[in-house]
């Protein structure tokens, strides 16, 4: 299976995705060759009828003349129920199949797409809107379900129809047979014009309506500075625009292919006046009977049905095919390195950190970082400080390996990171990030998140520690509050539990990234307690901007475009009066006013 996919990512990027729809669907070859048989067995039931109808229709015809063998036409008339009774069951397994082939196939890519959002490099999402991916893992993957169901369960039944009914008339009578062709012919060459031109909108369609996303996910996250800064109006117009583009797009596709159901029915219609014209001419030369006009009647039927089918379901194709290709672009995109032989394991380590020569750049052409080295001996805490776009907390993503550098190398405990897992690496840091993420839970399940074997006296001890113990079991299930949109938390309350949660997780070294910049005064006072006794005997590496928090580390780093300008303890760097000493006394002086 990893290898038909590897192989579908390759051609998705060389070839229209259109060609490559029955390559994906390559695993389950064999029960759609079942569908496939079900659905020409079911055909030809269908097939057989007009012509056991012509038999019926010429015994009447010379039973006119004399005695009407009913006999005969209750055997035909018998066989024709059994005939049709067959293929509704064959019709039924045919969709059935065909019903769980796609189901199926859904079900696989949505676990790809879930596996490949966690193989693919941060730099990603750093290059890709959110509204974007989750259009291409939700819209675009629910149209490729629609779609295929639609499409498949008619395509294989109009196919053999279409197939076998032309064998039919050619064995019934051959200028018949070409006038049904004829008539018909204009279909095909119609909807092969109308197929290649909304193709294009198709695609259209589906990229607007990925923009269309992103704009909705910014614009509801972003509600209260689009109210605070009175721009509702212009986000109003904004929407308007891509809407009305979006408009456009799909009302010229499904125009377009919605053109061709109809056309095949007046095709069909024009077939059957054709055929019923052509019929009489050749009865009144007696070159044909009555019962041969009544059986092509029916085959124009017949032979138009499958033609509107196959136009929808090439339709159905098409918009399949377009959200595809968006899925199977992001599916081709380039994953973090396999690490299956980095089998170093440092299970707890001391936490002693060494950057050697480091540069790095997220745009290899531009490096950010500069021969950035710096030595953390086991249990200091290590503060960064530099104005916005220093490179603090890029210094924190090489630690973590969320990046890997450009040049020279990371160590702990002498042991460089690219030599072990990114697992092991992350295993050895608890983080509380500027940004809190919570998840629709307990609280309790929130707090140990991803972690095992945790006591509740470990929980309730660590929420001690921020001091959110009291505020949890004031709420009316306590630990076991589900949190969802009806419980309302504080900036500050999200963050001192996610504090609490990398307590938890008691791993031998820390990053705290700007950790108290969302609380007050008097909460920060509280967490700072809290992290000096969790920083004891740990590594910790804290980005902070205010100062104030850092008075006590061990080492401050002083960064500025990607280098370290200064480097020492508070005291030492105040009495350098440089870069920091300004800074310090700047904010300093702020908080003395307010």
């Amino acid at each position: 299976m990893d290898n038909t996919l590897g192989s579908i990512q390759t051609q998705t990027k060389e070839h229209p995705l259109r060609r490559n729809i029955f390559k994906a669907l390559n695993q389950y070859k064999w029960p759609l060759v079942i569908a496939i048989l079900f659905a020409a067995i079911g055909s030809i039931t269908q097939i057989l009828g007009p012509n056991r109808l012509s038999e019926i229709t010429d015994l009447i015809t010379q039973g006119l003349r004399g005695t009407i063998d009913l006999t005969r036409i209750s055997q035909i008339g018998l066989s024709l129920v059994i005939l049709y009774i067959v293929g509704a069951i064959l019709s039924y397994f045919q969709g059935f199949i065909v019903a769980t082939v796609t189901q199926k196939f859904s079900k696989q890519m949505r676990r790809q797409i879930s596996e490949k959002i966690n193989a693919v490099p941060l730099n990603y999402f750093d290059t890709h809107s959110q509204g974007d991916t989750l259009s291409r893992v939700t819209n675009d993957l629910d149209t490729v379900s629609q779609s295929l169901n639609q499409s498949l369960s008619s395509l294989f039944p109009s196919i053999t129809l279409f197939i076998g009914c032309l064998i039919m008339m050619l064995r019934t009578n051959l200028i018949m047979t070409i006038t049904s062709v004829v008539s018909v012919l204009l279909g095909f060459l119609l909807m092969g014009i109308i197929m290649a031109k909304s193709q294009v909108h198709f695609n259209q369609q589906q990229k607007k309506l990925a923009t269309i996303s992103g704009f909705a996910e910014e614009a509801y996250s972003g509600q209260q500075v689009i109210n605070a800064y009175n721009a509702k109006e212009n986000m109003k117009v904004e929407f308007a625009e891509m809407n009305q583009t979006f408009y456009g797009s799909v009302w010229k596709a499904q125009f377009l292919s919605g053109i061709m159901q109809p056309l095949m029915g007046f095709i069909g219609n024009f077939g059957y006046v054709a055929v019923c014209v052509v019929g009489a001419v050749l009865a009144l030369r007696g070159d044909i009977t009555l019962g041969i006009i009544v059986a092509f009647t029916v085959y124009i039927r017949l032979f138009s049905q499958p033609l509107s089918q196959l136009a929808q379901a090439f339709s159905n194709l098409q918009s399949a095919g377009a959200a595809m290709s968006r899925v199977f672009e992001f599916l081709a995109e380039d994953e973090l390195a396999a690490e299956s032989e980095k089998a170093v394991k440092l299970r707890r380590a001391e936490g002693n950190v060494r950057f050697e020569n480091v540069s790095f750049g997220y745009d290899k052409e531009r490096t950010i970082i500069h021969h950035f080295n710096v030595e953390a001996k086991a249990g200091q805490k290590i503060a960064i400080v530099g104005p916005t776009g220093a490179g603090k907390t890029t210094v924190v993503n090489l630690l973590m390996r969320f990046y890997e550098t450009n040049r020279g190398e990371i160590l702990i405990d002498g042991v460089p990171t690219k030599e072990m897992s990114r697992e092991e690496v992350h295993d050895q840091f608890c983080m509380v990030l500027q940004d809190t993420w919570l998840f629709e839970g307990t609280i309790k399940e929130n707090l140990i998140y991803n972690q095992e074997h945790v006591s509740d006296e470990t929980i309730v001890n660590a929420c001690k520690a921020v001091g959110i113990d009291h505020f949890i079991r004031t709420l009316p299930g306590g630990y076991e509050t589900y949190l969802d949109d009806s419980v309302s938390l504080s900036v500050g309350q999200k963050q001192l539990l996610t504090i609490a949660r990398a307590i938890i997780k008691d791993a031998p070294m820390l990053i705290l990234d700007e950790a108290t910049s969302s609380v007050d005064t008097r909460t920060e006072e509280l967490i700072q307690a809290a992290m000096d006794k969790l920083m004891s005997n740990r590594t910790s590496f804290v980005i902070a901007h205010r100062l104030s928090t850092i008075r006590n580390a061990d080492l401050i780093l002083v960064m500025n475009e990607g280098n370290i300008i200064e480097q020492g303890n508070h005291e030492a760097l105040m009495e350098q009066k440089g870069f920091y000493a300004d800074l310090y006394n700047s904010q300093f002086e702020k908080e003395q006013l307010a």
